[in-house]
């Protein structure tokens, strides 16, 4: 396969390249290296600099690389994520997760590349009634960020019906952890990083002193609430099972991604005490977390044949390490 990945310097889009590579795809990067680094771009990689809101960045990308050879499939992952930041900046999230998608979709149609690997959330269940998630269940996000994303949904399925168009729908839950060789990982500012794993191995390492847990009183076994965690390698080859599935013209669907296994706040920092000391302190609730969110990976197993390799310690300890070797 010819594979144009967008957003591919990033945490997720460099996982999901390698894979790539590993399996002999010939992989084309589009990105702004807003969250990127160039140190993610991996060899044998073709790398464009450019905006997914910006239609000449993706036209010439597009009118570039067709000349030799159109993409057999395009993954996006070009997508703003933060819940926070999107609450204060909702504009910001509108015009790059849904102008963006509506952008990429248009220059596909111009070129007449059916194929299209989306990644969207668990923040489109919002607060789900039961802790479980199956993807047929309601939709009611919270938050513009979770907003964006269902909005996305949409638009692909309403292109994919009027241009005859197909599609795989990845909903993420908790990503953590970093390739084996980890030469890529979770490498953003501490200011910014907001996901427990990466907290818990900052602090392990003395980076930060110590951090929050927001709650105790949830209504689970030990008061703290309980997140399904997936490695990025294991999400990542997902992406390259879910493109030769769509690639060899099966239907479209919609597949979360996760482990199946909840684990709750005070889980993880058991674990993580395999690896070092953890110093937390006990905070108020955030607003609007629910007490389980977990999601089934029935339909994973059952139309990609997915499995996940990396456990939660596997996870921790793979996030350490890399942390580590980034000082």
């Amino acid at each position: 396969m010819k594979v144009l990945v967008v957003g591919g310097t990033g945490y997720i889009g460099s996982h999901a390249v390698l894979e790539l590579l590993k399996d002999d795809h010939e992989v084309v990067v589009l990105d702004n290296l807003s969250t990127g680094r160039k140190t993610s771009i991996l060899e044998k990689v073709t790398f464009y600099y450019g905006d997914i809101t910006k239609k000449e960045d993706l036209f010439n990308v597009f009118l570039e690389e067709c000349k030799k050879k159109p993409f057999d499939v395009v993954m996006h992952f070009a997508s703003k994520l933060l819940v926070g930041e999107s609450m204060s900046m909702p504009s910001e999230y509108y015009q790059n997760n849904v102008e963006g998608v509506r952008l990429l979709l248009d220059t596909m149609r111009e070129f007449n590349i059916k194929n299209i690997i989306f990644s969207s959330t668990a923040a489109v269940y919002g607060n789900p009634i039961n802790g479980v998630c199956y993807e047929e269940d309601l939709l009611k996000p919270i938050n513009p960020y979770g907003e964006t994303k269902l909005v996305c949904e949409n638009m692909i399925k309403w292109y994919s019906k009027a241009y005859d168009m197909h599609y795989v729908i990845f909903r993420y839950f908790n990503v953590a952890g970093a390739d084996s060789s980890l030469e890529i990982g979770y490498n953003y500012n501490k200011k910014v990083i907001t996901h427990l794993i990466p907290i818990v191995a900052e602090t392990i390492l003395n980076i930060r002193d110590k951090f929050t847990v927001f709650g105790d009183d949830y209504n689970t076994e030990d008061g703290t609430c309980i997140r399904d965690y997936i490695h990025v390698s294991d999400l990542a080859h997902a992406h390259l099972l879910g493109a030769k599935y769509i690639w060899d013209g099966n239907d479209s669907t919609i597949i979360n991604l996760g482990s199946n296994n909840g684990y709750s706040v005070k889980e993880i920092i058991e674990a993580a005490l395999k690896c070092g000391d953890v110093n937390y302190v006990i905070g108020e609730r955030r607003a609007g977390d629910p007490d389980v969110l977990i999601a089934s990976n029935q339909r994973a197993k059952d139309i990609l044949h997915f499995e996940t390799k990396y456990n939660i310690d596997d996870i921790i300890t793979s996030e350490v390490a890399y942390r580590k070797k980034l000082g």
